[in-house]
């Protein structure tokens, strides 16, 4: 009787699984018509432009709009005093950079880290930052009224948290904020984005393929 059940257990759980691996191929998302099957990015059905924006880079220059074009590029919220999120983050994309180093630097893919805690990262505490994780990685932040435009142009949040210690202490507090990637196209548009938890390799993979197909 107990080899009969455990038979029957058996199975009833093949079964499960066989259902749920065919529900995952019928209904898993489809990329939109026209962009690539990739392992990393969700498309969204159309590129989105982004607002107008004006945000100080880490080297001094200024990031406006027309100097994303040319490149894929992934964006991500953070900020320098981040415990965990940003580092781990910022170390998984340094893994998929250098996948990309080989990649004519005209056409390398790009990351822009955005840092929504102006107050405290100054541009030469952010260059220091990122470049820790990797050289080619960008850099830049803005009043907070531009960081909120330019966040919301992503689909991305951030908010100021203040510690039990800030009536005493204006700098303890710590920041919420998106931890997505946001995909932007080589004309500067908002095409998709990569949710976490990441995966070095399938980025590294999926963005070289995208170079590729729309180098000229």
């Amino acid at each position: 009787m107990f080899n009969r059940n455990a038979g029957i257990i058996l199975l009833i759980a093949l079964a499960a699984g066989l259902g749920l691996l065919l529900a995952q191929k019928v209904f898993a998302p489809k990329p939109p018509a026209g962009q690539p099957v990739t392992e990393s990015i969700t498309f969204y059905p159309q590129p989105r432009a982004l607002p107008e924006f004006n945000l100080a880079q880490s080297d001094g220059t200024r990031l406006v709009p027309g100097e994303l074009n040319g490149h894929w590029t992934l964006v991500f919220l953070g900020f320098t005093f981040c415990p965990d999120v940003c580092p781990t983050t910022l170390a998984e994309l340094a893994g998929a950079q250098k996948q990309w180093e080989a990649l004519p630097e005209t056409l390398r893919p790009r990351v822009l880290f955005i840092s929504v805690d102006p107050e405290r990262d100054s541009s030469t505490r952010l260059g220091e930052y990122v470049h820790a994780f990797h050289k080619d990685t960008l850099a830049a932040t803005g009043d907070v009224p531009s960081l909120e435009r330019f966040a919301t142009g992503l689909g991305f949040v951030f908010q100021k948290i203040p510690g039990k210690d800030f009536a005493q202490n204006p700098e303890d507090y710590s920041v919420e904020h998106s931890a997505n990637l946001a995909v932007l196209d080589p004309q500067g548009r908002l095409a998709g984005v990569i949710r976490p938890p990441f995966n070095a390799q399938a980025i590294a993979r999926d963005l070289q393929m995208l170079t590729e197909k729309s180098a000229p």
